[in-house]
């Protein structure tokens, strides 16, 4: 890993700067921006009512990934793969780190925030932490209190943050609330007096295929849309405070989501939904407008910020691989697939699962697939899967509601026919082949990760390697 991540700063420095001697002594901040439940559900992404005027222009500064993956669809887990560079059957944040679900990272991890304060940085998040314990991110400065949805209170403690770092490099996330549910709606009847909100008809939103076209998905869809846009305008107004610092010119900028959108099919799923997610680079030395095809994991992050900063990486191996060096490339070779490990979302919700998904197709195992699919209280309590309730439909949009419940062991999605994997193709005899080398290279992949959930196929072994 140390020789990859070597590699990596030399090919990208020689890129970036017209000397060794320059890119030796130039500053490398790092701005890492999280927001909370956003899926492709932004203006560079396509999306054709959505507007994300920040967000977009940061994209035309940078590198749009078109094909990036979060390992899981669930909070704590997804940012403790974020920070760590490990999957989290790796580095043990299986579910919700607050009470009362109070899942830990493993202690042995040493996470990104500690690693490069050992390189000399200083090192901060404002905004939803939700991974611990403390000892093994190592943040010099966490600010939580008053942040909330508060754009203009983060942007404020951001400023504080970079004036406090002086001479030193910065390694700054900044983790949104937004679009996150509330307990009620997604708390914008807060910003019912704000003249910058911007708010959507209902009748006009685009009702995705894992979801009925009901009055009150609509309803949801269309808050959920100006929460959205909300963090568009609050992530402008971060970036605003970036350039007044000084900082626009030397900063890496790191923008994803955590999870897909808050509704059943998406959030806490290994589908599409759940986990291909926006990620933008934007900074010193990265291209310009350009839309990256390259199949990129979030464990990616961990060696690419690593890689960026010049710092040294733990000392066990990391899964992933830095970025930069083909952040000039529109479809480098060997990025082709990505691999997904989830194992719960509240603690009542044991359910693991494991993905590999390729450019055509993605296969899923439901490790625990007796058991009925289990809900995330803010899913289950929200008004789309309660109008599904009342009304006894029994179509969640072109996906059955008992196939979204009742889940066989495995799933096959051919994405080429199929992109929002509505039909399971596993037991298709004609697809008997492409299972089969899936279904290797998932376990393979699981063996290579000492995947502590391998036990789970015991019983299969014998016929597995015949």
């Amino acid at each position: 890993m140390r020789w990859l991540l070597t590699t990596a700063v030399i090919s990208f420095g020689a890129a970036v700067a017209p000397s060794r001697a320059e890119a030796q002594s130039a500053t490398r901040n790092v701005l890492l921006i999280v927001a909370d439940d956003l899926g492709l559900d932004l203006g560079c992404y396509g999306h054709p009512v959505i507007r994300t005027p920040n967000l977009d222009a940061l994209a035309k500064r940078g590198v749009r990934f078109a094909k990036a993956y979060a390992t899981v669809a669930s909070c704590s887990p997804s940012r403790a793969s974020v920070y760590t560079g490990l999957f989290t059957h790796q580095n043990g944040q299986y579910g919700l780190q607050h009470a009362p679900h109070s899942q830990q990272t493993h202690s042995w991890v040493v996470g990104l925030p500690r690693l490069l304060r050992l390189a000399g940085y200083y090192t901060g998040i404002i905004g939803k932490v939700h991974v611990g314990p403390a000892a093994v991110y190592g943040w010099e400065v966490e600010v939580t209190k008053g942040t909330g949805r508060n754009g203009a209170a983060i942007a404020d403690r951001a400023r504080e943050f970079f004036a406090a770092a002086g001479k030193k490099p910065f390694f700054l996330v900044v983790g949104y609330i937004d679009p996150h549910r509330a307990k009620v709606s997604f708390d914008n009847e807060k910003f019912e007096k704000d003249a910058g909100e911007v708010r959507y008809d209902p009748a006009k939103v685009v009702v995705p295929p894992y979801l009925p076209d009901l009055p009150e998905v609509r309803r949801d869809l269309a808050e959920y849309y100006q929460a959205v846009s909300r963090l568009d305008r609050h992530v402008g107004l971060l970036l605003k405070v970036l350039a007044e610092s000084g900082h626009g010119d030397d900063t890496l900028i790191i923008f994803i989501s955590d999870n897909g959108i808050p509704f059943p099919g998406a959030k806490t799923t290994l589908y599409e939904a759940g986990v291909h997610l926006p990620m933008i680079l934007a900074g010193p030395g990265v291209p310009a407008g350009r839309t990256s095809d390259a199949m990129v994991s979030f464990v990616d992050i961990t060696p690419t910020v690593l890689d960026w900063c010049q710092a040294k990486g733990p000392n066990y191996s990391l899964p992933g691989r830095s970025l930069l060096p083909i952040l000039s490339e529109d479809r480098p070779k060997g990025w082709d697939v990505v691999f997904g490990s989830h194992q719960m979302h509240e603690i009542t919700m044991m359910y693991p699962m494991r993905s590999i998904t390729t450019r055509t197709h993605k296969y899923l195992v439901n490790l625990d697939h007796p058991k009925e699919f289990p809900f995330a209280s803010d899913l289950w309590g929200s008004p789309s899967w309660q109008a599904v309730r009342r009304t006894g439909v029994k179509m969640l949009g072109q996906r059955s509601v008992v196939d979204y419940l009742r889940r066989p062991k495995e799933e096959l999605y051919d994405l080429t026919t199929d992109p929002h994997e509505m039909k399971n193709v596993a037991t298709v005899p004609a697809n008997a082949a492409i299972l089969a080398d899936l279904r290797r290279r998932l376990r393979a992949w699981q063996q290579q990760t000492n995947d502590p959930w391998l036990i789970l196929y015991r019983d299969e072994d014998a016929q597995f390697n015949r």
